[in-house]
């Protein structure tokens, strides 16, 4: 028995998102960045030790470990007969061992991670997710443990199986968990325009009038590109007008460290009411 962690911690700092183009090589299956991935895990210790009270709960996308598969079998339209399932089982084993990696780079860093694998506990209607364990999240919080979440296979009571997006869980955890930022790190500087300029500040009634300009990912990607993302995001925020988006890059030198350490720091897109 769990007892007190069933009361919902609503003092979440941040959901933090390492996008899977960010730390892979989206264009080559299963091409992991570790010198990347050690630098980003020590701006997050570097950021905890600044600022020792926050509490952050990290995501990572599966990129060109699980999108592969997930693109060969299309096991986000879902998952039918023998084959089918043998097949998803791969796709999850894939982003699990993408999982593991970023793991071990955390932990080595210092940064007490705890990995929940969101296919153990995940349930979708007709690609929605609808529940995901929250209490071994708040378990891990209220322990001073930073879970670990990831882009994951999950059930679906309609299609069988099918994929869950990183973005797609942060949503579904958001409205349990009330985070106060949601940082989504990629390559990309942030939402550009038609010049390939960063849009620094979109509205939820904005979306319209951007949305020419928006496209899909970089790589093999079966879970939607910026377009979608973006979209997503701004209902979230609409419907929560306290929390903030930020889209932004991972690759300049010190930049996710500062935007943790100062929510006001203008890296990238801000998605704000």
């Amino acid at each position: 028995m769990i007892g007190k962690l069933d009361i919902v911690d609503r003092h979440i700092s941040a959901f933090l998102k390492l996008g899977g183009s960010l730390i892979t090589d989206k264009t080559q299956e299963a091409t992991f960045r570790p010198e990347r991935m050690r630098r980003l895990a020590a701006q997050v210790r570097a950021a905890l030790d600044a600022r020792p009270e926050m509490k952050l709960l990290i995501g990572h996308g599966s990129g060109s470990f699980g999108h592969f598969p997930g693109r060969r079998h299309n096991t986000r339209a879902g998952v039918h007969g023998p084959d089918g399932w043998v097949s998803y089982a791969q796709v999850g084993a894939a982003a699990a061992r993408l999982n593991r990696l970023v793991t071990d780079a955390f932990l080595k860093a210092g940064v007490p991670v705890l990995s929940l694998q969101p296919s153990a506990s995940a349930l979708c209607h007709d690609g929605v997710l609808q529940s995901l364990a929250l209490q071994p999240i708040q378990a891990a919080l209220a322990h001073n443990l930073v879970p670990l979440l990831h882009g994951d296979v999950a059930l679906d009571e309609v299609r069988g199986g099918t994929i869950v997006s990183t973005e797609e869980i942060f949503i579904h955890l958001a409205y349990h968990l009330w985070p106060e930022r949601i940082l989504l790190v990629g390559q990309v500087a942030g939402v550009l325009d038609a010049n390939g300029t960063v849009v620094p500040h979109i509205r939820p009634g904005q979306l319209d009038a951007i949305a020419a300009q928006l496209g899909g990912s970089h790589g093999v990607d079966v879970t939607g590109g910026m377009f979608s993302k973006v979209t997503a995001m701004l209902q979230l925020v609409a419907a929560q007008p306290n929390l903030s988006v930020r889209i932004l890059s991972g690759l300049p030198a010190g930049e996710l460290q500062r935007v943790l350490v100062d929510p006001h720091y203008p890296a990238g897109t801000l998605l704000a009411a």
